[in-house]
């Protein structure tokens, strides 16, 4: 593999980008209107333009892509994470052009990617699963009675697609109706598919999912896990790995669940297989995300790895780099996810420029952007800014280090979710680990509490200033105290 084209953009084409120089491997990138003069593309060895802004007619247009990749003479391609990465039809066109896919195959992408039928594949390999039905729901009556059989509180979930679209918590058979309604329709606009199935709601949910890597040679390892229980309408915002709950006999447990799910679709690559975790500890399968994740760099983190590159050598027929008992886990990791979003006026996306914009420093801090200061955050993408991602001798470390690093990441011209992501670390709830898929409801939902907090420090910081100020001047010495000052506002986001 000689020639990779990145079929993505912003941090995840960068990042791929790296490992690729990493690798002596060439690098192709491609771009719309709005990416015109981004990182990933002033980076990449070549770039080539896709479109206009719109993803429907740049970063979706397969055919343009492969087209693209002939005339390059591309022989791999790095998906990323959205747009095509688990687009079947898009791995059987690049598998039928002669193009290697850094991916699974077009059919594990296709058991997987329906949510009925990952079910029905795990299901002989004792997979557990949350207690419903595995199979397609149309009529309103039998939805219902099979509702009261499972017992409310129920989820109505769409079969196609993900990030909570199709998705409804129903508390009551009065309140069924309507809200199955409610998710066919969703279903059918997001996903082309109005297919949806019932599940039990479980109770004090937690989101923890297992990295799984397979090669050609009948090979296949879990990473260990991830936290990924704090969500915004069913989006993950901060991940951290290992989990502060899991034992080593628990993880062990759900790892070669993970590693039988891989089985069941005969999987190639990287993947995740996610779980639900209730309150007394048990796990049921959730499903199976056939790509990269967005917080994978927290994994990469605490085993020491780039998954990237094992990505592209699982890729070129290579074995695993690791076995299963060659990996470890080495301390602890936190992602925050860096938003264009106004966390206190419910998360709403926002635009605009960067006016300042300059990312913490030093040796446990890594940041995964796609901006540079000056830039504009467009209105067709995804709205995150960056992955602030940190690394901790224990939990602990690692919790005090990413606030540190918070306080020392510099954002101004659009609002984001750094104050919410430095509440959350700050939480005693998060603190001590009792914490679930429930935390922005539970603790979140009155905003004024992250208003009194974000007084409090700025209160705090004005009498650290004043005190400053006050020992200096008594020493005589102005021009140092105002040095100091300016310098310690300038570390403040405030």
């Amino acid at each position: 593999m000689k020639k990779v084209l990145i079929a993505n953009r912003g941090e995840i084409a960068r990042r791929v980008i790296r490992t690729l120089k990493k690798m002596n491997i060439s690098s192709v990138a491609i771009f719309s209107d709005a990416d015109r003069f981004a990182p990933h593309v002033l980076e990449a060895d070549e770039a080539v333009y896709v479109g206009e802004s719109p993803s429907s007619a740049s970063y979706l247009k397969q055919d343009l892509i492969l087209e693209h990749c002939k005339n390059l003479g591309v022989d791999g391609i790095h998906p990323g994470y959205g747009f095509l990465s688990e687009n079947a039809n898009f791995a059987r066109k690049v598998k039928d052009a002669g193009i290697k896919l850094i991916g699974p195959s077009p059919e594990s992408m296709e058991i997987m990617g329906d949510k009925l039928s990952a079910k029905q594949a795990v299901k002989s390999y004792n997979v557990p699963l949350v207690p419903g039905v595995d199979s397609a729901i149309t009529a309103i009556d039998e939805a219902i009675k099979i509702a009261e059989e499972v017992g409310y509180p129920v989820l109505i979930k769409a079969s196609a697609g993900g990030g909570g679209k199709g998705m409804r918590l129903v508390h009551s058979s009065s309140e069924f109706a309507e809200q199955m309604r409610l998710a066919q329709n969703e279903a059918r606009s997001s996903f082309g598919d109005d297919a949806v199935f019932i599940e039990k709601f479980v109770t004090q949910p937690r989101h923890i999912e297992i990295q799984v890597f397979a090669d050609s040679h009948g090979n296949v390892v879990y990473l260990f896990e991830r936290e990924c229980s704090i969500q915004r309408r069913h989006q993950k915002v901060v991940e951290e790995a290992p989990s502060a709950i899991l034992t080593a006999e628990l993880r062990k447990t759900m790892g070669e669940a993970a590693v039988a799910v891989c089985k069941a679709c005969n999987y190639e690559g990287a993947g995740t297989v996610e779980f639900l975790l209730d309150g007394d500890l048990n796990f049921y399968f959730l499903e199976m995300n056939t790509r990269l994740q967005v917080e994978h760099p927290v994994t990469e983190e605490i085993t020491k790895t780039d998954l990237v590159e094992w990505q592209i050598r699982v890729a070129r027929g290579e074995r695993l780099p690791k076995l299963q008992d060659e990996l470890a886990i080495f301390g602890h990791a936190i992602e925050v996810r860096v938003y264009a979003e106004d966390a206190l006026g419910g998360f709403v996306p926002d635009i605009g420029k960067l006016n300042r914009y300059r990312i913490p420093k030093g040796e446990f801090i890594r940041v995964d952007d796609a901006f540079n200061e000056g830039m504009d955050i467009p209105i067709y993408y995804d709205p995150m800014i960056a992955k602030l991602v940190v690394w901790g001798n224990d939990r602990k470390e690692a919790i005090e280090r990413t606030i540190e690093a918070i306080d020392n990441y510099q954002i101004s011209g659009v609002k984001t979710t750094l104050d919410f992501g430095k509440f959350v670390l700050k939480h005693p709830a998060f603190v001590s680990g009792n914490f679930d898929t429930n935390f922005v409801k539970d603790h979140f939902s009155d905003t004024s509490v992250m208003y009194t907090s974000m007084e409090e420090e700025k209160e705090a910081l004005l009498h650290g200033i004043n005190q400053i100020w006050t020992d200096l001047k008594n020493r005589k010495e102005h021009d140092y105290a105002s040095r100091e000052i300016v310098g310690a506002w300038k570390n403040s986001r405030g």
